[in-house]
């Protein structure tokens, strides 16, 4: 049995990153695993707030409704914290020719004290991996403490923060993990969202993401150009963002390491629940091993920390786990989690570990040179002993000049000319 593919999916969805989340709340329902249904991974009821009852007749970017945030969920630097119910459009799949509107979760935090003439800045936050079950949604279950810690840090320079769940986190429907096009509307559609509604926002906005959040920062200042031109995106900042191209792909395959227990399994069959979206004849279940069955269906309705616990605890690796390949299948997975055109307006910081194993520096200086190459100004950031979690509370001593920068309307050179590591050859 070849198990080449499996290995590559599970360092390929770890670029989607570590998310430590804390313990998430029981929902009600939640689903039973011996019902998996591949139809509505991940659907529980969280409260009455995420339900819409009936057909959406609002387009795109509308705000449905409000309210405050439990403690557990806010952060500490907000004067405001919210929750939110919007309309986007589902990036995943069409009605016809007409694409679909859905609600999508998320929240606002905006800073303490009275906003500045034009209002605060606003900062669009995407997450990394949680999973794909309601209750991993962060309006809902709340943010790891490195998060926390990095959107207050914005919070307290003046910045105000907007943050998707994304589709199907939280609402209805199963999260299209690492889809870079759903993530994009979704956050487009926040954005869009909260600049039209009655807060002191400013209409100028940053993007910034870590790891899956990384790659939807950059796939939401991509397709901003035709699906919301409007917004004025004036920065990216993306810290260990993936990147799928055939050449890594084929760096990654080398790395595998088929009986070694492996973590990193939760993250392969998140994005398995991926490929059941987008192809009707390709069942998860049917490339599962009975042994690691049981675990496997926890994505329907645990967080991915729980999950990755689960196989620790079973260990489990990719031999064990799969009893045949799906590895046709799952080049379909691979086609979502790219980038449309990799030329983006505006000026992209790229804040990188040189010991992240999670996505490994070649991955990311590939990611930095393409996006030279396709005309966007990138500030590419080495650094060297940091591994894919410890960039996240490093880098805004870089990352927040250059967003002040970016905001202020001065020009940002980057430095495509002098990238800062050894590019792939």
């Amino acid at each position: 049995m070849k198990l080449t593919q499996f290995a590559l999916l599970g360092m390929a969805a770890a670029l989607a990153g570590c998310s430590t989340m804390p313990p998430q709340d029981a929902a009600s329902p939640i689903s039973d695993v011996s019902a998996y249904d591949p139809a509505t991974v991940g659907d529980s009821k969280l409260s009455d707030f995420y339900q819409v009852a009936g057909p959406i007749s609002e387009g795109p970017g509308k705000l449905l409704r409000q309210e405050a945030l439990e403690a557990k969920q806010s952060l500490d630097n907000a004067g405001t914290n919210l929750r939110l119910l919007y309309t986007a459009t589902d990036g995943l799949m069409r009605k016809g020719d007409e694409e679909a509107i859905l609600p999508v979760s998320g929240a606002l935090y905006l800073p303490k004290g009275e906003a500045p003439e034009g209002g605060w800045p606003l900062m669009a936050w995407t997450h990394g991996t949680v999973g794909v079950a309601d209750i991993c949604a962060p309006s809902w279950n709340g943010r790891q403490a490195q998060d926390e810690d990095y959107l207050n840090r914005f919070l307290a320079e003046g910045y105000a923060v907007v943050a998707s769940d994304y589709q199907g986190l939280g609402t209805k429907g199963t999260h299209p993990y690492l889809a870079t096009r759903p993530a994009a509307y979704s956050n487009l559609d926040i954005i869009r969202a909260v600049t039209s509604g009655d807060f002191p926002i400013s209409d100028k906005v940053a993007l910034f993401g870590q790891s899956q959040g990384a790659s939807a920062a950059i796939a939401t200042a991509d397709y901003a150009a035709t699906y919301a031109p409007e917004i004025n995106i004036v920065a990216v900042v993306a810290t260990g963002a993936p990147y799928l191209t055939p050449q890594v792909v084929q760096f990654l395959e080398r790395l595998q390491q088929p009986d070694r227990i492996d973590p990193l399994l939760g993250y392969t069959f998140l994005a398995m629940t991926l490929v059941q979206q987008v192809d009707a004849s390709f069942v998860m279940r049917d490339y599962i091993t009975d042994e690691a069955w049981p675990i496997a269906s926890r994505v329907s309705d645990a967080c991915y920390a729980e999950i990755k616990s689960l196989v620790s605890d079973a260990q489990l690796t990719r031999r064990k786990s799969f009893s045949q390949t799906p590895s046709i299948a799952l080049r379909q997975g691979f086609a979502r989690m790219g980038y449309p055109t990799l030329k983006v307006d505006a000026p992209v910081f790229l804040g990188t570990g040189g010991r992240d194993r999670d996505t490994p520096p070649r991955m990311q200086a590939s990611l930095a040179r393409d996006l030279c190459d396709a005309g966007t100004s990138v500030t590419s950031v080495l650094y060297p002993e940091l591994n894919h979690r410890e960039v996240v509370p490093y880098s805004p001593k870089d990352s927040i000049p250059f967003v002040r920068t970016a905001f202020a309307g001065e020009d940002i050179a980057g430095n495509c000319d002098s990238l800062p590591f050894q590019m792939p050859t």
